[in-house]
């Protein structure tokens, strides 16, 4: 990443040329600002990759120039730094945006790692896009859209995952996007020239999901007058997608896990073995750990498939990305349409945001998909978008102890139960992951939920 321009922005000249020092023998292309202000006078001309930014300064402080930047300068990342570890700061950060926060004093290797992590997903964010457009898919953009907390997440697992072959187990609900990132997974690996195949498991029943997988000879059965390869020969040494692998039966269970464990199948009604090096991600909407107690899923085979286990994020969870989707998704529907550009009113706008999108990403497609091929005028109102709230979506308000408004202590409470879903429930390891101690995890989670005296690890 050699080259990349990068801002430094802090008050203090001896931190500044610090950072211009170091940065300047990593490679890197520098320009430094004392201010926030002078910073943002420097945005355009400068035009850098990576902007490096002091919270409390005089004027302007780091989280206004970082909320500024995502406005005129959305490509753009931002790294902040503090003298002042605290969790509010923390997560008024990355709510706004940030790539990383990081606390002084600082560690030059501990830098220098993040700047490459951050170039590395900027690097992936724009080879997923080319790869989305080579591969002639016009709807992988907008699942890829997004600056919460949680996509920042999900890039630097793909840009993590796509460096190795391990097995890679995607979750999440219908609508968003699991096959997308299978494709930014297999588009960034090594393996980016090899074939992409996608199987819906569900969509063939079970007798015809082997052969359609593995391939049958002639006469394997009825309607077989011919040899025909499966899809695991036709990924070669690329990767395979089994969408719904939640859905399937326990018989093509076993035969999978054979794949998975020794790296060969039998085509149906041959007496012979076959090889493959294709890389499996399985994809499901389905509660696996509960299938596995029931006895619907095997347990063995799902603990070979989740070697590596992403979880994509509901809609309702990132609705700050709601304005960059619809925006994207309105430029997409007029021109596939050949319809006049339309812009959202307020009003809409508002309406999207607030919606509970069930179905998620796709379920906002269709909205606006809808929306444009049956607009009047250059402007849509909120009543063109027929939206139909469901009584069954979560929301907040089903729960009476989560704060609902827009102060800090609800941003403190969600962020807290995300980092806490995220780690399973494991106490200890979610204070790792937020830095803060296990004691001090307790104590805000007893600040905002007191009847929750549960005993997780």
């Amino acid at each position: 990443m050699s080259g990349e321009r990068i801002l430094v922005v802090d008050d203090d000249a001896a931190i500044r040329e610090t950072f211009e020092r170091n940065l300047t023998r990593w490679g890197y292309a520098v320009t430094v600002a004392s201010s926030a202000e002078e910073a943002l006078s420097r945005l355009k001309l400068f035009a850098p990759a990576l902007i490096i930014t002091d919270i409390r300064m005089s004027g302007m402080n780091g989280l206004e120039l970082l909320r500024i930047t995502r406005e005129r300068a959305p490509d753009v990342d931002v790294i902040v730094i503090t003298a002042f570890e605290d969790m509010a700061t923390a997560i008024a950060a990355m709510r706004a945006g940030a790539f990383e926060y990081l606390v002084k004093p600082l560690d030059l290797d501990e830098i220098e790692l993040t700047i490459q992590r951050c170039l590395r997903q900027r690097s992936l964010r724009d080879r997923v896009k080319q790869s989305a457009h080579d591969a002639g898919e016009p709807y992988a953009l907008q699942r890829l859209i997004g600056r919460d907390p949680l996509m920042i997440d999900l890039y630097k697992t793909i840009g993590t995952v796509c460096q190795s072959r391990a097995p890679v187990l995607i979750r999440g609900e219908t609508g968003t996007g699991k096959e997308v990132i299978a494709r930014a997974i297999h588009f960034n690996s090594d393996a980016a020239e090899e074939p992409f195949v996608a199987v819906n498991c569900t969509a063939l029943p079970d007798a015809l999901l082997e052969s359609e997988l593995f391939g049958h000879v002639r006469g394997a059965f009825t309607g077989a007058v011919g040899d025909r390869k499966g899809r695991f020969a036709l990924a070669g040494r690329g990767t395979i997608l089994l969408d719904e692998i939640g859905d399937t039966a326990p018989g093509f269970q076993a035969k999978l896990l054979r794949v998975l464990q020794e790296r060969e199948y039998q085509p149906v009604g041959a007496d012979r073995v076959e090889r493959t090096e294709a890389r499996v991600i399985a994809a499901t909407h389905r509660d696996l750990e509960r299938l596995v107690r029931d006895g619907r899923f095997r347990e063995d085979l799902y603990f070979r498939l989740r070697v590596v286990e992403i979880q994509v994020p509901p809609l309702r969870e990132r609705r700050g990305d709601i304005p960059l989707l619809a925006q994207h998704l309105l430029d997409r529907a007029a021109t596939t349409l050949h319809r006049p550009r339309v812009t959202l009113s307020s009003d809409a706008m508002a309406a999207l945001s607030a919606h509970d999108w069930a179905g998620n990403v796709r379920e906002l497609d269709n909205a606006i998909t809808r929306s444009v091929a049956l607009a009047r005028g250059r402007v849509i109102e909120r009543a063109d978008l027929a939206l139909v709230p469901r009584d069954d979506a979560p929301t907040l308000g089903d729960d009476p102890t989560v704060p609902t408004d827009d102060s800090l202590a609800a941003a403190e409470y969600a962020h807290v139960q995300r980092i806490l879903r995220k780690a399973g429930g494991n106490k200890r390891q979610a204070a790792r992951m937020l830095r803060i101690s296990r004691a001090r995890l307790d104590r805000l989670i007893e600040k905002h939920h007191p009847v929750d005296h549960g005993h997780a690890p």
